[in-house]
Order: structure tokens, then sequence, then C-alpha cells
């Protein structure tokens, strides 16, 4: 493998686990079930597509096809909005209650 792949693989790994840290960081920080459901669907996301996507930087440069990395790209890239959609649903549906503050424009003034 010539250096170039090399430091190319070890960049993406090094901004994907920034962004995995930035997910899980979210996760335990946020303070109630919509904004824990934000984190992890979308910089855990990216953070997992950067690992993967440096491992078929590593498998092309040995010569060999990197499908099974591909197919697993596309897959968690499909899979992750469409379950976070459905458990915000099912939150919604169970009326679990956001702490998250209302725009000033959605609150009615008080005469």
């Amino acid at each position: 493998m010539t250096a170039i792949f090399q430091n190319i693989a070890g960049l993406l790994i090094l901004v994907a686990s920034f962004f995995l840290l930035v997910g899980a960081l979210g996760l335990v920080r946020f303070p109630d079930f919509y904004m824990r459901l934000h984190a992890p669907t979308k910089a855990s996301t990216l953070g997992v597509g950067g690992v993967l996507v440096a491992s078929m930087l590593v498998t092309f440069s040995q010569g060999r096809p990197s499908i099974a990395e591909l197919l697993i790209t596309l897959f968690v890239f499909v899979t992750a909005p469409v379950s976070a959609n459905l458990l915000a649903q099912a939150a919604l549906h169970l009326k679990v209650k956001s702490k998250a503050p209302l725009p000033r424009d959605a609150v009615p003034e008080r005469r």
C-alpha cells in the first residue's frame, strides 16, 4: 500500500472518529429523546461512513474489489434516516414530551 493511500485512509479515520465522538457525546448529553435521536443518526452515520470509505481505499490499494464495504455504506446511509424517522413517529404517537423551548414566533403574546 502506498503512502498516499495510507495518509488518506488515516485522515478519513480521524475525521470519522471525530464524528463518532460527537454523536456519542450528543447521545449522552442531550436532555430528551428527540435531541438524543438526532445526534447518532447524523454524526454517527458520517463516522461509520468515513470508516467504511477508508476501508474501501485500503482494499482498493491492495487490488481487491471492495463491494462488501460499498454495500454496507449504502445500507447504513439508507437505513439510518428511515429508522430515525420511525422512532420519532413512534415517540410522537406515544406523546413523548420534548424539553426543547418553543420558538418566539410560536408562543402567543400575553396582553
